[in-house]
């Protein structure tokens, strides 16, 4: 089984139950360890004390090592067995024996082990017994006897002689860790239960959502977007569903711009392909020389607006990436102006001009700047008769700004602007103030409709008896010298 194909819900559960068996699992048997270390070591040190005391009385009376075979039955030997019985309350067995592995004295349970007669269960312990002759007392490892009962041996040897005393217990405090180990086996088994149950939970919590906002992106792809994305809360599963809902609506005003572009297309191109029929149709019939040119010459005045709207949609519609350099705001300005004064000549308006005489700076395409501004321009000049244009510095950006006299914009379309094909002119796509939000975008700059609340007509500061609109350019401003940009 693949992981990518393993379904959320099931992922959660072998992290969740992975964690919790590698969680109780790991800490049960470091906490078994400590513990079962430690009481073997109290046990040890025990053992030893005892041993250590019998191994001194053992020592305080020698003729325990002046025993031979056949001093069974002499009262010191059976006293000596009566002494080592005496640990029988606490120990289940008692020794001492010679190094080379034969019985002196013992408390063998059932039967008595003459002096000379082999202990052979000692050499299972060699290492033990090689460290209790060393330095004088050693323990042994819990190992189970012939009975299944779990032992241990505590040795001591007696002073440096070669007798050895062997204590033999039976660990009881494994008890209660076999019972601990039990204890934390089951917890662990509830653990992983638990967790199993907590990670399915989660992971419903989680999938059903995803499931729902997958349901609602396949609507999408099928183009199925009259449906809205739930709203799935305030996490990022909830951030996730606003996100699509957002990319639902930008389909939807991509779809309608799409729609209104080609209706718009056909409706600019018709009119100007209508006239021009009209025209041509006049020409042919003219017989006056000076009468066919002037049809001729409408004519090809048709063939340009129908040129201009053709070239407003491939600008809208073309890639817009700035080619950016650092350069004094005030040329592009200035030619761009030049351009206006020269389309406004005839027609009695007046394009007023202030710059500051120090350079203004800024990070940008020179050439959409001068494209910006002449979009300004063109509206204001075909909204009034008196426009106005000013340059400054304001907060480390460069402030350009176009008003006019005209009769404003109407609140209705305030909001809606900046969008591509709005527009209160009968003719044109409107699509210019479109580009200019582009183009101004792009170059890392804004542009705004100023407030008519906030800006009075004085503040205009042209003539006319109209409210007048103004807009606002802001680019990023350079104090650097100019240069390219990479």
């Amino acid at each position: 089984m693949r992981l990518e194909r393993v379904s959320l819900r099931r992922k959660f559960a072998l992290v969740f139950v992975g964690f919790s068996l590698a969680l109780t699992v790991g800490g049960g048997v470091w906490a078994l360890q400590v513990t079962t270390r430690a009481l073997e070591s109290e046990l040890d040190e025990r053992l030893l004390s005892m041993a250590e005391t019998t191994a001194s009385a053992a020592l305080r009376g020698q003729e325990i090592f002046a025993f031979r075979r056949g001093d069974e039955t002499q009262d010191l030997w059976l006293l000596w067995q009566v002494r080592l019985q005496g640990f029988l309350t606490r120990v289940d067995q008692a020794y001492i024996f010679h190094r080379d592995g034969y019985n002196i004295v013992s408390t063998r349970p059932g039967e008595e082990l003459p002096i000379g007669t082999a202990v052979s269960g000692f050499s299972a312990f060699p290492s033990a017994l090689a460290q209790a002759w060393e330095t004088g007392q050693a323990t042994t490892e819990v190992f189970r006897g012939d009975d299944g009962t779990l032992y241990k041996y505590a040795f001591h040897r007696l002073g440096q002689s070669d007798a050895m005393l062997a204590l033999l217990v039976r660990p009881d405090f494994l008890d209660p860790v076999v019972a601990l180990r039990r204890s934390l086996v089951l917890g662990s088994v509830l653990a992983a239960l638990l967790a199993g149950i907590l990670a399915y939970l989660l992971a419903t919590g989680v999938a059903r959502p995803l499931e729902r906002l997958s349901r609602a992106a396949l609507r999408i792809q099928r183009g199925q977007w009259d449906r809205p994305v739930a709203e799935e809360g305030g996490d990022e599963v909830g951030r996730l569903s606003r996100a699509m809902e957002r990319m639902r609506v930008g389909i939807l005003q991509r779809d309608e711009q799409l729609r209104l572009m080609l209706a718009q297309v056909a409706h600019e191109i018709r009119n100007p392909l209508g006239g021009l029929e009209l025209f041509a149709s006049a020409a042919m019939e003219a017989e006056d020389p000076r009468e066919r040119r002037r049809i001729l010459t409408r004519i090809r005045s048709e063939v340009d607006s129908l040129n201009g709207i053709i070239q407003d949609f491939l600008s809208f519609a073309r890639p817009m990436e700035p080619h950016v350099v650092i350069h004094d705001i005030r040329e592009p300005l200035e030619e761009a102006a030049e351009l206006l004064r020269m389309e406004m000549q005839g027609n009695g308006g007046r394009l007023r001009v202030e710059f500051p005489d120090e350079a203004i700076q800024v990070q940008a395409d020179p050439d959409h700047v001068k494209r910006i501004v002449l979009n300004l321009l063109r509206n204001a000049a075909h909204a009034g008769n008196h426009v106005e244009m000013t340059a400054r510095w304001r907060n480390g950006e460069a402030e350009i700004t176009v008003s006019d006299d005209g009769p404003g914009i109407s609140a209705e379309m305030r909001e809606r602007i900046f969008e591509p094909f709005v527009t209160d002119k009968e003719q044109g796509a409107g699509l210019g103030l479109a580009i200019v939000d582009r183009l101004a975008r792009v170059n890392g700059g804004r542009v705004e409709l100023a407030d008519p609340e906030r800006d009075s007509p004085d503040s205009l500061q042209v003539a006319g008896n109209g409210t007048g609109a103004v807009f606002r350019v802001y680019l990023q401003g350079s104090d650097e010298l100019p240069f390219e940009v990479d």
